[in-house]
């Protein structure tokens, strides 16, 4: 079976419709923030933006597998001083829509843009929110796992009587922890705050993330030739490291430049060893819809 990814010229919207019920297994994109990517994709006032959402999270809904997640990477803007409500908004007429709102990761940018504002810091973070349709979805922990760190073996030298036990908060929340369970241990799992930096292959687009970013989240929620679904594409960051994973995927941008200059960094036709210890072909598709 071969490793596919497709790239479709148009309107989300509308060509999302041509993509079968129930068929894909993780949904990652960074859609237009409101009132930016003017130039490449008209820009949305804050106040239309989820108006102008909705229709596109119904189609993704509807082609997202029961067992799949969808991760949308988006911030705030500040509008007259504050910042605006229309990630909020959002939200809650998503979990109307029939989203579950499961998590929220913060991806940190370690190298953000230094600046100087009068009544505010710069931005060295954005959300990315995660929803599912059901309250059982695939999810593979192990694959993001991290090192202990230094931190575990003075921690974990002298054990009181009390870490060997299950300790219950004083606070009454119910949380408790065993600290001997982590004895012996060299990996642990990560927090839900994603430290990245934002250097990015592709400076030809008016907004990217780093590779790191889809990898993390394509390790977390999909395996090998399951298919991820990029509604934004813009460079393709997602689509080409989904493709390096041998996993499928499709991408979707109204933009014909970005979808050519995609087209060029992925390979057309290249060979790659799967579980079953054979050789395959990754194969690139590249359709034009109506916009």
């Amino acid at each position: 079976m071969k490793i596919k990814t497709e790239i479709l010229l148009g309107d989300c919207k509308n060509v999302l419709q041509k993509i079968q019920d129930n068929s894909i297994d993780l949904i990652i994109t960074s859609p237009p923030y409101a009132d930016q990517r003017k130039n490449t994709y008209g820009g949305i006032n804050p106040d239309k933006y989820v108006k102008w959402f909705l229709p596109i999270s119904k189609e993704l809904l509807r082609v997202l597998k029961p067992t799949g997640t969808f991760v949308l990477n988006i911030k705030e803007k500040v509008v007259n001083g504050e910042r605006s409500t229309y990630v909020m908004e959002l939200i809650i007429e998503m979990r109307k829509q029939g989203w579950m709102w499961t998590e929220e990761f913060i991806w940190h940018k370690k190298n953000c843009y230094p600046g100087k504002w009068p009544n505010r810091f710069r931005d060295a973070w954005e959300r990315l929110l995660q929803f599912n349709k059901e309250k059982k979805f695939n999810m593979y922990q192990k694959e993001v796992m991290v090192p202990m760190g230094n931190w575990a073996k003075s921690r974990l030298k002298n054990l009181s009587e009390t870490d060997k036990i299950r300790d219950n908060a004083k606070n009454g929340s119910g949380f408790g922890k065993n600290i001997s369970n982590w004895i012996n241990r060299d990996m642990a799992y990560p927090s839900n705050v994603l430290h990245l930096a934002t250097e990015c292959n592709n400076k030809n687009h008016s907004a990217t993330f780093p590779e790191e970013l889809p990898e993390w989240f394509i390790k977390l929620f999909t395996q090998e030739r399951d298919t991820v679904l990029d509604p934004f594409m813009g460079s393709g960051t997602t689509n080409i490291v989904a493709q390096r994973m041998n996993r499928n995927s499709i991408g979707i941008d109204i933009s014909a430049e970005y979808c050519k200059q995609v087209k060029q960094l992925l390979s057309p036709s290249k060979k790659v060893l799967l579980q079953n210890q054979t050789y395959e072909k990754l194969e690139y598709k590249e359709h034009y819809a109506v916009r």
